[in-house]
């Protein structure tokens, strides 16, 4: 015999997966805008440079904004990668990896 489906169930749980997928965009966007130090402008004036940068057919300054914005979240990668490969003060890895026998804090 075949399972019946709940179809009620899969439509809420397809909804509770869209709202959080959106409220996850949001709040990422919200990082994006602190991140990038626009939090400093005004709602206003945030709101009619985003409203530009759509509204704009150049594809010149759409490639420009591009690069610009590859660049900064590479910067942000290296300084992430930077961050976990370093060695804290009891002398061991902050990445898991121990240091190397003998490199660490010399006990008397």
């Amino acid at each position: 015999m075949r399972k019946v489906r709940d179809y009620d169930a899969e439509l809420k749980a397809l909804g509770d997966k869209a709202r959080a997928l959106k409220a996850r965009r949001i709040e990422q966007l919200g990082q994006l805008v602190t991140a990038t130090g626009a939090e400093a402008l005004d709602a206003e004036t945030l709101a009619g440079v985003l409203l530009d940068a759509v509204a704009s057919t150049d594809p010149q300054a759409k490639e420009a904004w591009r690069a610009k914005g590859a660049a900064f979240f590479q910067r942000r990668r290296r300084k992430a990668g930077r961050a976990t490969d370093s060695i804290d003060d009891s002398g061991t890895s902050q990445s898991g990896v121990d240091p190397a026998p003998g490199s660490g804090p010399v006990s008397d």
